[in-house]
């Protein structure tokens, strides 16, 4: 009972600090620029008007999380070629079409600040169109037009795979010999004026999965400040879907910002091969997953929730993510991070981090390091605001 009178005052200190996070997260508009959930919801057809007991992100959880926007991936992956990437991405839209008329007014398509403030004003969940992969548009100019008149809001120029004028961070890593005997590495003629397309369209440029040539190419041609929607820094983790010092210095001087991902590859250096050894003990699970889902990440994602004990060994601390946001600020500013979970793309992230509704978690982690409320502010949001303005103009 003697104790009691010393450990008064740092209770205290915790519980108010504990309810300063509280309401500094409320208070703050919360972005994320990339979710997964529409390709997902395509095979599994869940509602996500309703709470799901799988995948991270429903409007019931959004709401505890204090997500007031989700930019939603538009995705299919590179075996999708001409006829079919741009049916699949306007698949996609339609689906977050009808998941905004399912929410009976509670969630709202948005295409620049003004809608989005408008929209969390009215207490509205703010959906947002990414689309992630330049082979989407199939090399045509007006299938950019027609996405923007949807409501496309950012082009990611390159998944995985290369397109005809943009080259990838897995192929100029990988394979940037047989790049170079094509004649082609970085964006051509026809990406620089693609680029000038979307700047004028108000669209803005996504230089996540692009490589490091693409990317110094776009920081040349662009007149608009761009944006990496989900990725994390390379000097943490060097993995190829991380952006360098000298690329976030370029992104930072060109006025953009860079999202951080939460996936457990792209934060901790250490991940990738815990999770190959975990795959080798299920290999007989996973192809079996594989063959339900006809899709190697949902099945990956299926495998871990069944596994959950083993594969929570292998996830990073949630202060590995909190680290890449903290080194990104110090190293090119609190104006040029801010949040792209990857949430619903992955199947892993660090312990703590299992859905919207641990958002809050960011902000307390980002107030022990003493990070201001204005920057926290900034972080969470008012950074995607800003360059969403600079590039639609409103």
């Amino acid at each position: 009972m003697k104790k009691l009178p010393l450990l008064l005052p740092l209770l205290l200190t915790l519980t108010a600090s504990a309810q300063n996070a509280k309401q500094i997260h409320q208070k703050a508009i919360l972005v994320d620029t990339h979710n997964d959930a529409l390709s997902n919801e395509l095979i599994t057809k869940a509602d996500l008007t309703k709470r799901q007991s799988t995948g991270n992100l429903d409007l019931p959880r959004a709401k505890e999380g204090g997500l007031d926007v989700q930019v939603f991936s538009i995705w299919c992956g590179g075996e999708y070629g001409k006829g079919r990437a741009f049916k699949m991405a306007n698949r996609e839209i339609d689906s977050l079409y009808a998941l905004i008329g399912r929410s009976k007014g509670k969630a709202v398509l948005v295409r620049n600040a003004y809608e989005l403030q408008s929209a969390v004003a009215k207490g509205q969940f703010a959906a947002m169109i990414g689309v992630e992969g330049g082979h989407m548009i199939e090399d045509r100019m007006d299938y950019i037009d027609a996405l923007a008149k949807r409501g496309m809001k950012y082009l990611t120029l390159t998944w995985n795979n290369s397109t005809s004028w943009s080259t990838s961070a897995a192929d100029e890593t990988h394979h940037m010999d047989s790049l170079k005997r094509a004649g082609h590495v970085g964006l051509s003629d026809y990406g620089k004026q693609i680029v000038r397309h979307l700047n004028d369209l108000g669209v803005m440029v996504d230089v996540s999965h692009v490589g490091e040539q693409t990317f110094y190419d776009v920081i040349a041609t662009t007149s608009k400040p761009v944006i990496a929607s989900h990725s994390c820094a390379y000097t943490l983790c060097p993995n190829q879907r991380n952006m360098k010092d000298a690329q976030l210095k370029a992104l930072a001087k060109n006025g953009g910002v860079v999202f951080v991902n939460f996936y457990s590859g792209f934060v901790d250096s250490e991940y990738m091969h815990k999770e190959s050894q975990f795959l080798r003990d299920h290999r007989a699970e996973l192809d079996s997953l594989e063959k339900i889902y006809h899709d190697a990440d949902l099945a990956k994602i299926r495998l871990d929730v069944i596994y959950q004990a083993a594969s929570d060994k292998i996830r990073p601390p949630l202060s590995l993510l909190i680290k890449h946001i903290d080194y990104i600020a110090k190293l090119i500013g609190v104006d040029h991070v801010g949040i792209g979970s990857d949430f619903d793309g992955a199947e892993s992230y660090p312990l703590g981090m299992n859905d919207v509704t641990d958002y809050p978690k960011i902000t307390d982690e980002l107030l022990k390091l003493h990070y201001s409320e204005a920057d926290i502010d900034k972080i969470l949001g008012g950074n995607f605001i800003r360059v969403l303005k600079a590039n639609t103009g409103k």
